[in-house]
């Protein structure tokens, strides 16, 4: 049995590592905390965003060519491991993807939280790190159902009397929320302004709830932030390599800019004072001892 401490990330779609925490992941990785991901789905719906990857042979092997893109962007934030929930991308909502049998939000919730238990009995992490029950403007379903499975496969992975089948029973100590903060946004936004471009983020993103009242964690990735950048890279078919909203501004302002990942605690012990600067904390002391 592995005695690390074990964070797991679970994402809805490949490229989904990529844009949330994987400067965290990737801090981690290099302390030797055991990091794991969890896709739930293969990414089959995804529209295929850079020019020049928009050939004939990839818009037909979608889903080989957006596993390679996840194995090559895990690669490059650290993670040791990469499980596929086995779940068909379900598409925008009120998309024909919709109503595909396979697809990730038409399975029976009991099946899927049953799959994400068997992995965390395997895998026994410390800490998971999930999306919230409000996702803002991005209603999209499979990022709606990782939220869905995420805290009843939590509980029934430390019950014993469930499905005992499926491993040993495990008690994950922490749930956080990843967070792309509006403090983050703002940062990004000025400094569009102060160079003279033209920035990404319109008035609707300002139109959205402030919920930077939440975040409980704050995690420094101070010489991790380019992981983002190769990461995202590695999504080929998902990110064009001239975006301005990912890559317009210089990589030295980047790297400045806004070291930090947020997060929420959502399980867990009650953060006693202030805010927290590491996921493990209160953990690290307990598997010493």
């Amino acid at each position: 049995m592995d005695p690390r401490l074990c964070l797991l990330s679970i994402h809805a779609h490949p490229d989904d590592e990529a844009s949330k925490g994987p400067s965290t992941v990737a801090k981690y990785h290099a302390e030797g905390v055991k990091t794991v991901l969890l896709c739930c789905t293969g990414g089959e719906e995804g529209d295929i965003l850079n020019p020049a990857m928009d050939r004939p042979e990839i818009r037909e092997n979608m889903a080989e060519v957006r596993r390679r893109e996840l194995a090559a962007a895990a690669a490059a934030i650290g993670y040791e491991r990469v499980h596929m929930l086995g779940y068909r991308d379900s598409g925008m909502a009120d998309s024909e993807a919709n109503e595909h049998p396979d697809c990730f939000a038409a399975a029976p919730l009991d099946e899927a939280v049953d799959r994400f238990v068997a992995i965390l009995r395997a895998e026994r992490p410390h800490v998971v790190v999930t999306y919230p029950d409000d996702q803002g403007t991005y209603q999209h379903p499979d990022h709606l159902r990782v939220h869905d499975i995420t805290h009843p496969g939590v509980e029934k992975a430390s019950d014993p009397d469930h499905r005992p089948e499926l491993g040993e029973p495990w008690q994950v100590s922490k749930v956080y929320y990843s967070s792309w903060s509006r403090a983050r946004i703002e940062a990004r936004h000025r400094a569009f302004q102060q160079l003279g471009l033209k920035s990404p983020y319109d008035k609707r993103w300002f139109e959205r709830p402030d919920q930077d009242h939440l975040i409980t964690t704050k995690i420094s990735v101070e010489g991790y932030t380019d992981v983002r950048r190769e990461a995202l890279l590695a999504h080929a078919t998902q990110i064009d390599p001239e975006s301005d909203f990912w890559f317009g501004l210089p990589v030295e302002i980047e790297r400045a800019l806004y070291p930090v990942d947020d997060y929420r605690l959502a399980h867990g012990p009650e953060i006693a004072d202030g805010i927290e600067t590491d996921l493990f904390a209160g953990i690290r002391q307990e598997t010493r001892s």
